[in-house]
């Protein structure tokens, strides 16, 4: 048994990937293996994981069609030979301790580590005035998150052992579009007794952020559906409900998201971004926010 396995669900991922396992070479640990495991190959990323074969230890696992991420995280947690199964998003570059740092968070209890991204954004309007501040509040959310809500940031870049993940069973298979089956594994783990923790010391970068309004928005809108199966599955009570105000800005998100459907969010995405880079900044940041706000929780409704 190796002291860790990382597991990649990739779909469409060959221009992602290189960076990736580029870091994967200057790890300061060797006793490591990877699994990809490709959702469907659409853009021959097979042959680009062949080129790395005789670098790392890297096995492929390459689904006929796509099956959804949290068929592809099964796929790989059950043919990882680690003790350690840590997931990586394809998208992802690795600091070179990464593995060591995940590996060395697991020599004491059973714990799940989360340990949070800093996203790398290309110069484009959407980013400058909206997606940094926003990416700096959720890292700076995260720091504080009491233990017993820690589960809520499980996502891309998290760790257990094999031992745990077989007691808490694979990702659900039900959710297969946009977000939340990694939120319900991590909701499965705080439920089973095992503490989540948000691990400090981590500078892992995240290069694949959206880049744009009408992805944000529309993945807002992707992630409110998924919240609602969550809910569905495990109750409206899992999740602590925020307190309930009728302040101005409150009013004005839930107003909006009376007229918002997936074709209608994606629209005022893009025509969000044909102006936020000329709109006063202030003006631009809360435009996007009020969309984005808008479409979670339109995504919420029954249908």
């Amino acid at each position: 048994m190796t002291a860790a396995t990382i597991v990649v669900p990739s779909r469409g991922g060959a221009r992602r990937l290189p960076t990736l396992l580029t870091s994967a070479l200057a790890q300061t640990s060797s006793d490591f293996e990877i699994v990809v495991v490709l959702d469907g190959d659409i853009d021959d990323s097979t042959s680009v994981l062949a080129e790395w074969t005789d670098r790392l230890a890297l096995r492929v696992i390459c689904f006929p069609e796509n099956r959804g991420r949290a068929a592809a995280l099964n796929a790989g947690f059950r043919a990882a030979h680690g003790r350690v199964l840590i997931r990586a998003d394809d998208d992802l570059e690795l600091e070179p301790d990464f593995v060591e740092h995940h590996v060395a968070l697991h020599e004491g209890e059973a714990l799940g580590v989360v340990a949070m991204c800093r996203d790398v954004f290309p110069e484009t309007p959407y980013a400058a005035a909206y997606g940094r501040a926003a990416d700096e509040r959720i890292r700076a959310a995260a720091s504080v998150e009491p233990p017993e809500t820690s589960w809520r940031w499980w996502s891309g870049n998290v760790s257990t052992t094999a031992e745990t993940f077989e007691r808490v069973g694979d990702y659900d298979e039900d959710f297969r579009a946009y977000g939340w089956e990694d939120v319900e594994w991590g909701y499965r783990l705080h439920l089973a007794g095992i503490p989540v923790v948000i691990a400090p010391g981590f500078s892992t970068l995240h290069h694949g952020p959206v880049t744009t309004t009408a992805e944000r928005a529309s993945r807002a809108f992707a992630s409110g559906a998924a919240r609602r199966r969550f809910e569905r599955k495990h109750g409206a009570d899992a999740i602590p409900a925020p307190r309930r105000n009728r302040s101005p800005w409150s009013i004005a998100v839930a107003t909006t998201a009376t007229a918002c459907n997936a074709r209608s969010v994606a629209m005022a995405g893009r025509a969000l971004d044909r102006v936020v880079g000329v709109l006063p900044h202030r003006v631009a940041e809360k435009g996007v926010a009020l969309l984005v706000e808008a479409a979670a929780v339109a995504g919420r409704r029954p249908r």
